[in-house]
């Protein structure tokens, strides 16, 4: 059963996963099921980005390979995604967040 709607912001989340290979996508589409059935979100799954204001990241992990797709809350209960990459590195590049948060706005001025 459902407990929130996750839904993509227009082409920025299918563009990344576009050039996925079928087993990132099949994670990433387990991911969002999670994201949409279980009421509290694990760490594992959602991080908050320090200092925004609501946006997180979807965590995958498949093998050693680590990939982020940013999102934010619209009324509680439902997930916007925007912008996703393979993270390469400890650190999420600064780049990435940058253009999330301008993803995050457009939303929120075409609301």
């Amino acid at each position: 059963m459902k407990v929130r709607s996750v839904i993509a912001y227009k082409n920025y989340f299918f563009d990344f996963l576009s050039y996925q290979r079928p087993k990132v996508k099949e994670k990433i589409y387990w991911t969002i099921k999670v994201f949409e059935e279980i009421k509290v979100i694990p760490t594992e799954y959602l991080k908050h980005i320090e200092g925004t204001n609501g946006l997180y990241e979807m965590r995958i992990q498949l093998g050693s390979d680590a990939f982020r797709i940013f999102c934010f809350f619209d009324n509680g209960n439902c997930v916007i995604l925007g912008n996703g990459f393979q993270k390469k590195t400890q650190r999420t590049p600064l780049q990435e967040i940058e253009r999330a948060l301008q993803i995050k706005k457009e939303y929120e001025n075409e609301k």
